[in-house]
């Protein structure tokens, strides 16, 4: 039996508290007085601990406000407790600038509205917590956009761009997230709200003569201004993306004593931004791409300054060593095969008001680097899918480098240096030489165009020379960046990350004047405290750090990418926050519901993380925050192929329940659902009895109540006749070869016809059909409930009566797609040294895969289809073959990026996430399938999903097998 908690040496008290403030009373207070979000729970806590960044901070609490009074409220009430304030969006920071022992106000879940668009002045009000993507979405509605877009797009906020002074692709052409700002509504921590903008002498004036708090903000401002202005210009860099410090150059008067912008990049040590008003930009229509290829990375760097001649809209930059990187975690590997030669390239991007207004400037561009030596290769990319798949390689480059197999984990901390674009040539050669001194390694890239160069390094941060030796490497490297007349920070701030090394960059000077200007807005060092300015050091509050020593439990399954210990797995996630994004893709369905924390993949990592320190959550597998977390993990899988840094909750959605019952009974409807093969075989004995049951009006209700099946569904009906009852009088026709097919308990219980179909399939291509000894079932939804030992039992069962059809090399086609992501995925991990769940696992194939694998010969045909996948299908075995089979047959076809169907397995049928599973399935697919004309087949090949369509759009979807069969049986048109 496994340890259920961890043991005391384990348990520690949390990190000392700077903050000795009576926190029950200010959560009571909260309540009391803001229609928001209190939680100072230790979930909460857990949740909000950390961000992308290498630090880690316990928050006192946690605050989503629902409104501006809100929001006023809360840092009232801080105020009279004496907490700390800190203001957050998306979380993905990468400094440590979003976690802080303070009261956090996430402003992303409510305060996310845009509050007017003025297309003809091209400028917007938007509240802080509004997404980029959403924000740009509408103003592209109008061809404006806001300009700056960092890779994080689709769930940085804008509340968040303004307190790191964002930048990204574009800002070649928009500028950094300060030259965006025209003004700004605040609020300080001593309750003054007030807007800011540009002051000219007559408005300083007015203010002034009006007196009061704002008045004297103002007057101080000037003065500290005028104190250091020759200093200020004199020191500040005079490069495109220098973020580092406080923005004190906008206060000059050649500036227009702009406060707005002197407060962006603030990371909210100043103030609290309730709303601001953007700058709006042309946005080209249309967009071509070039890719230049070079002998390496530093070559691609020389090269800038001649390639911005040609004014493109982007220009980013990459070395071989992320293309390996990703190479060797399989990650967007077809998208590589567009790259043209080359150990280092440059993507260039133009805009135009037409198509062929950019491809013009593009062709032009690659015809003159075509006839330079330095350029190895030149290619134009027009068209727009295929631009999509290069910019995704260029935006995978955090996840890309984080995690690599067989390579220690790479950390940020020198991550962010911008030098003048003239000179990345010979910075990134002095930068590679640096860090092969200190014996490390990294990858290169970043946005040239603008002199930013991004990586991640394997330093050691869990000992104490370890630690010590990234601290006089960052020492060195922000010398190196100095002496390139550069930035620290080039988009990502300073937080804790670079703030101690400031005075390397700007003198002690204006680092009083740094000091001096937080003084002014934030006399109590209130607002974020300990980041940019009298900041912690940089080896304080690391996340890991020398006293890094977590709890290893037992796991029953292997986790090998991890070297089987559940802590490193737990450390996969370091927090970019893809799975927090409202759209595309499969991650994180129940996230795009409820835009909750604790239900993206990075909230749940985060929690299990924490788990095994100890400290905020110290019930180990018994934790009630963690089991809350997972409760509505829809294990989709999704995050196993969306995530860059491949983190798997299933698998540890899977693994953490098969603690928490451990020894006690499971929820019923985990017996009713999680067994459904004892159950279907009994079923199949008196089938018309058991859907009387399944159907009849209170009956039926009654015994949904028992098993925790929704009222709202409807129970799917027994087949009358099973496939194995059919298939006793069936002969195959001929000797072809053997195909074995896995009658998995959904088709051979409910959908027989499938398995009719695909056996019709299959004999008409040639081969002889072979079903695997009845009762044989890889236990699919015994992984929802944590059943791992039953799960085990069955495989084990298959690997022993199945032994000569492994080693004969059989091939097995499965139908419902999670039947075979088991013996690709669980089987392998829970038989991770068994020589035949090896052969099992690389065996199975679903009948799309089967069917391009052997190149059969398929008949032609025509018609419209939508295709669903299964998600297990869409993260495990990929799309690829379904979408090469409906290409071949000749289908006009469209693979849908619908996400969940939100049915996933049991899940939608449970009545207490029977809401969750319909609003899953109505953010995309569902409203879809309805707009479908009944001509156009629905494909969907999970039982689930089919479920799910049938129940809630009232159409039938086919399985692949069923539109082949169709196809043959029509005979239309020729093979091909």
């Amino acid at each position: 039996m496994h340890t259920q908690k961890p043991p005391p040496e384990f348990i520690r008290d949390e990190p000392r508290n700077h903050w000795h403030g009576d926190a029950k009373n200010l959560e009571r207070k909260l309540n009391e007085n803001i229609s928001g979000e209190v939680r100072f729970d230790a979930g909460s806590r857990a949740l909000y601990s950390t961000d992308g960044s290498n630090y880690r901070q316990i928050p006192i609490g946690v605050v989503l406000p629902k409104s501006v009074d809100d929001v006023l409220q809360t840092v009232a009430l801080a105020r009279e407790f004496n907490a700390p304030i800190l203001s957050r969006g998306g979380g993905t920071s990468l400094a440590g600038q979003c976690c802080n022992v303070a009261v956090v106000m996430d402003f992303s879940k409510y305060l996310n509205q845009i509050v007017e668009m003025n297309p003809p002045e091209k400028f917007a009000w938007v509240r802080p917590g509004i997404v980029l993507d959403d924000f740009r979405a509408a103003a592209e509605k109008f061809h404006l956009t806001f300009g700056p877009d960092p890779a994080t797009h689709s769930r940085c906020t804008v509340g968040g761009m303004i307190g790191n002074n964002s930048c990204g692709v574009h800002s070649v052409m928009a500028g950094k997230t300060v030259e965006n700002i025209e003004e700004l509504e605040i609020l300080t921590y001593d309750g003054v709200r007030m807007r800011v903008s540009k002051t000219s002498e007559e408005e300083f004036e007015k203010i002034i003569r009006a007196g009061g708090r704002q008045a004297e903000i103002y007057r101080d401002l000037k003065n500290l201004r005028d104190k250091y202005a020759g200093l200020i210009r004199q020191k500040f860099p005079k490069i495109p993306r220098r973020v580092s410090g406080y923005n004190l150059d906008e206060l000059l008067p050649e500036n227009g004593f702009n406060i707005a912008r002197s407060l962006v990049g603030a990371e909210g040590t100043c103030v609290t931004i309730l709303q601001a008003k953007t700058r709006l930009v042309s946005s080209p229509p249309c967009r071509c791409l070039v890719v230049l290829g070079y002998a390496d990375v530093y070559a691609a760097g020389d090269h800038v300054p001649e390639v911005l001649l040609h004014k493109p809209i982007g220009l980013e930059g990459f070395d071989d060593i992320l293309i390996a990187s990703m190479r060797k975690k399989n990650l967007h590997v077809g998208n590589l095969e567009l790259l043209p030669g080359g150990n280092g390239w440059l993507l260039v991007e133009f805009g135009g008001q037409t198509p062929e207004e950019a491809a013009d400037k593009a062709r032009r561009l690659a015809a003159e680097m075509k006839k330079n030596s330095a350029v190895v290769s030149a290619k134009v990319y027009e068209n727009l899918l295929e631009q999509g798949k290069i910019w995704e390689i260029r935006e995978s480059g955090l996840g890309a480098t984080a995690i690599v197999p067989g390579q220690p984990p790479t950390w940020e901390g020198c991550e962010d240096a911008a030098v003048p674009p003239e000179k990345v040539g010979k910075y990134l050669r002095d930068f590679r030489k640096l860090v092969e001194k200190f014996g490390y390694h990294c990858a290169l890239y970043g946005h040239f165009g603008d002199g930013c160069v991004h990586n991640r390094v394997d330093f050691d941060l869990q000992s104490k020379a370890g630690i010590e030796h990234y601290k006089k490497f960052a020492r060195e490297a922000a010398h190196l960046v100095v002496s390139y007349g550069g930035s620290l920070s080039g988009e990502h701030g300073d937080g804790q990350s670079r703030a101690e090394l400031l005075p390397i960059m700007f003198g002690e000077e204006l680092i009083q004047a740094f000091r001096e200007f937080k003084r002014i807005w934030d006399p109590q060092n209130k607002m974020n405290p300990g980041k940019v300015i009298d900041a912690y050091r940089i080896e304080e509050n690391l996340r890991l750090g020398e006293n890094y020593h977590p709890w290893k439990p037992e796991t029953n399954f292997f986790f090998a990418e991890d070297e089987n210990d559940f802590s490193e797995t737990t450390m996969r996630c370091v927090g970019v926050g893809k799975c927090r994004r409202g759209d595309g893709g499969t991650m994180c369905p129940s996230y795009m519901v409820t835009r909750e924390e604790m239900h993206s993949t990075r909230g749940r990592s985060r929690l299990l993380f924490e788990m095994l320190q100890g400290e905020v959550i110290r019930d180990g597998w018994r934790s009630e925050e963690v089991r809350e977390a997972l409760e509505l993990c829809l294990a989709c899988k999704g995050c196993q192929s969306d995530c860059p840094v491949n983190v798997d909750m299933a698998t540890y959605k899977a693994e953490f329940f098969s603690h928490y019952y451990e020894g006690r009974m499971r929820p019923r409807h985990a017996y009713a659902m999680g067994l459904i093969h004892i159950w279907a075989r009994l079923a199949s004995k008196m089938p018309r009895l058991a859907n009387f049951f399944g159907r009849a009006p209170i009956i039926s209700n009654l015994m949904k109540w028992a098993v925790g099946i929704s009222q709202h569904r409807k129970v799917p009906q027994f087949a009358l006749k099973t496939f194995r009852a059919e298939w006793k009088n069936h002969r195959s026709p001929g000797d072809g070869k053997p195909v074995l097919l896995w009658a998995d308990t959904f088709c051979e219980h409910f959908h027989p016809e499938i398995l009719r179909a695909a056996v019709e399939v299959l004999e008409a291509t040639g081969y002889q059909v072979v079903l695997q000894p009845e009762k044989l079932c890889c236990g699919r939804p015994l992984y929802d409930f944590g059943m791992l030992k039953r799960a085990r039992k069955m495989l084990g069962e298959i690997l022993v009566t199945m032994r000569n059809e492994i080693r004969s090399g059989i091939p097995i086609v499965g139908l419902e797609p999670s039947c075979v992501a088991v013996f690709r995925d669980e089987l392998k991990r829970l038989f991770p040294r068994d020589e035949d769940a090896i052969r099992l696992s690389q065996n199975v194939f679903t009948l799309s895969e089967f069917l391009m694998k052997e190149k059969i010969e398929l008949p032609k045909s025509s018609g419209k289809a939508i295709v669903h996948g299964h998600c297990h299908q869409k993260a495990v075995m990929k799309m690829d073959a379904e979408k090469a089979l409906y290409q071949r047959l000749g289908l006009d076809c469209d693979i849908l990026d619908s996400g969940c169907c939100g049915m996933a397995g049991s899940f939608g049928f449970q009545h207490e996430h029977y809401d969750i599973s319909v609003q899953c399935g109505e953010r995309s697919l569902l409203p879809l399938v309805r707009e479908m004309k009944d001509d156009v087949l629905v494909v969907a090949d999970g039982f689930s999903c089919r479920e799910q369509i049938e129940q809630l759009a009232g159409k039938r979807a086919l399985h692949t097998a069923e539109v082949l069969a169709k196809i043959l049986r029509d005979g239309k048109g020729k093979r091909g």
